[in-house]
């Protein structure tokens, strides 16, 4: 592969914004790793272009590991897509420690550890970038259909992406973040339909987004095109939230 051809790591990337990603980025000219729990990876070893690797990104072992391995089998790492994640569900009263516990290190401990991992590599790049996922939860205290943790959790994100903005600044490395509303993935579809549609009603634009939405916002973010934005949060959610 040619030195200059850009390499990104994806983690969650199984999920429905995953793998909408992981194929945009593809079209970008992106060689990608992709990464998520075992059980989810493809049983027919991927596309052209796509190494697929197993990672429990709560696991700091595997974290470290997995960027171990996208350098092992390509020269550079330029971009890191974080999206790995779960929700909760429920009022703070019917939380138990161990939900918070598993929610919080899904979201947010995740994301310390995939940053700190990729930290050396995206700083060799000179013009590394960074994308976390925060979710509108962050922006309007969320509710009970993710519940408190997530809630929490992903308020973490948002500022943890401020402060990995600043301090990475002279390494070069942009960080962004991503608040999206509700997005037509396997992971909403929990939800039954009565709830699902009460929940499009909320959105002034009368539509939940859709995973390839928020896959052209990442493209975007890890472009030349966006060489001047970090620390910035996006808000994809069809108005349910007006910034």
């Amino acid at each position: 592969m040619p030195r200059e051809t850009p390499v990104a790591w994806v983690t969650g990337a199984a999920g429905g914004i995953g793998r909408a990603t992981v194929a945009r980025l593809r079209r970008e000219g992106f060689l990608v790793l992709a990464s998520d729990l075992p059980a989810a990876l493809p049983q027919d070893g991927g596309e052209e272009g796509v190494v697929w690797h197993a990672c429990d990104a709560t696991d700091e072992a595997e974290v470290s590991a997995a960027v171990g391995a996208c350098l092992g089998h390509y020269p550079r790492l330029d971009a890191v897509i974080h999206l790995a994640g779960t929700v909760g569900a429920g009022p703070l009263a019917e939380t138990s420690l161990s939900e918070w516990r598993t929610v919080v290190d899904a979201n947010l401990t995740s994301a310390f550890l995939v940053a700190r991992a990729a930290h050396g590599a995206l700083r060799t790049a000179r013009a590394g970038s960074l994308v976390l996922m925060s979710s509108t939860n962050a922006l309007n205290g969320g509710s009970a259909l993710s519940g408190p943790a997530y809630a929490a959790a992903k308020a973490g994100v948002l500022n943890l992406t401020r402060y990995l903005a600043r301090e990475w600044a002279p390494d070069g490395i942009r960080v962004n973040c991503l608040a999206p509303g509700p997005v037509d993935t396997p992971m909403l579809r929990r939800l039954d339909a009565r709830t699902l549609d009460a929940l499009k009603a909320k959105v002034p634009l009368g539509r939940l987004v859709a995973a390839e939405e928020v896959a052209d916002a990442i493209a975007y973010l890890c472009s030349k095109g966006a060489r001047c934005l970090t620390g910035t949060v996006h808000n994809l959610s069809g108005g349910l939230v007006l910034d």
